[in-house]
């Protein structure tokens, strides 16, 4: 199990700066009324080493909490619902808590919710990035608590990943579009966080094997229905020979067909459409809609079991984890030859 190390204290902090424990606290609490060269000093230190402010009494700080911190970058994705009943259907048998963060795919406010979450005390970290600033490397260093990070088994890891490989499940995606007669797949991307990028490079590979031209819409907008459709109606204008769209998930993907519905256009005869996750809703559509099955809920499960192990003193046992994907053809792409 990873050892707590102890926490730089406010006094650590006045005496990096040169100023008292009672500057630092009044800086912490009312900034304005500390000057700018100070403030700016001050953060400095903070930030060097990762001070964590503590938010329980000193007399439990040190016991644990049996609170585990879980981060997301959203709380309106399926995604993520899935894989925190993964992860709660283990933890909460085992008595522990879930603390639940969302900080909307943003690195800053990803900082300031893990600085909170381990001025709780939390026993450990559940992560959805594997991308992450350097003061929260820091902190998490510093604070000596495991640490998992989720959805993608490919980046670098911190500690431990688990997941899956998005780009070669975006690239085994665009070769069964390819093989089912979709040569001009434009691809559809939002949010543009890291495994978003991971797919289009996997899209883009694989049009480029076969010697076609990759051409992809992105937004830094969130995802839904409304913004497939808004690029279905784009990429038409853009694109005006386009037979195929590749989603990043399966909103965009759903939104598109039902734009394509209303004006008209034949699905998958004059545009074959994929989406990225496989949703329940993927399955119930008329036609069926082809996308990559992604194994969310045991991502969720397997990072509970794994850093309950931990918490019980055992080593990390594979630092990556790196889970199947599935294709499902549906009927939302032309029949195979």
């Amino acid at each position: 199990m990873t050892a707590k190390r102890r926490r730089p204290t406010l006094q650590d902090v006045a005496d990096r700066v040169g100023v008292t424990k009672m500057t630092v606290s009044r800086y912490l609490k009312h900034p304005e009324q500390v000057s700018s060269a100070l403030r700016e000093t001050i953060q400095q230190a903070l930030d060097e080493l990762g001070y964590i402010p503590n938010k329980v009494p000193d007399i439990l700080s040190s016991a644990k909490s049996h609170a585990i911190g879980l981060l997301v970058p959203s709380l309106t994705n399926q995604v993520f619902a899935e894989m925190i009943r993964g992860f709660e259907s283990v933890v909460e048998p085992a008595g522990y808590q879930t603390m639940l963060a969302h900080y909307g795919y943003s690195q800053s406010a990803e900082e300031a919710r893990i600085a909170t979450l381990l001025g709780y005390s939390v026993d450990g970290l559940i992560l959805s990035e594997s991308f992450h600033t350097e003061r929260v490397r820091r902190m998490i260093k510093i604070a000596g608590v495991p640490v998992i990070e989720l959805m993608d088994s490919v980046s670098p890891a911190i500690e431990q990943a688990i997941g899956f490989d998005n780009t070669a499940a975006a690239y085994a995606m665009t070769e069964l579009m390819i093989e089912r007669g979709h040569r001009n797949t434009v691809y559809f991307a939002a949010r543009m966080d890291v495994r978003t990028r991971l797919k289009i490079l996997g899209y883009e590979r694989a049009m480029r094997r076969h010697g076609l031209e990759p051409f992809s819409l992105q937004t830094e907008e969130a995802s839904s229905f409304t913004r497939g459709a808004l690029l279905l109606r784009q990429a038409l204008v853009r694109r005006p020979n386009l037979d195929g769209i590749f989603c990043t998930n399966d909103d965009l993907a759903i939104g598109a067909f039902y734009e394509c519905q209303r004006l008209g256009i034949p699905v998958p005869q004059q545009i074959g459409i994929a989406g990225f996750h496989g949703h329940d809703i993927a399955a119930a559509m008329v036609p069926r809609l082809a996308t990559v099955v992604t194994p969310r809920e045991e991502v969720g499960r397997l990072a509970a079991e794994n850093l309950l192990a931990r918490l019980r003193g055992e080593p990390v046992g594979r630092p990556v984890i790196d889970l199947p994907f599935r294709l499902e053809a549906g009927e939302s792409l032309r029949p195979a030859s």
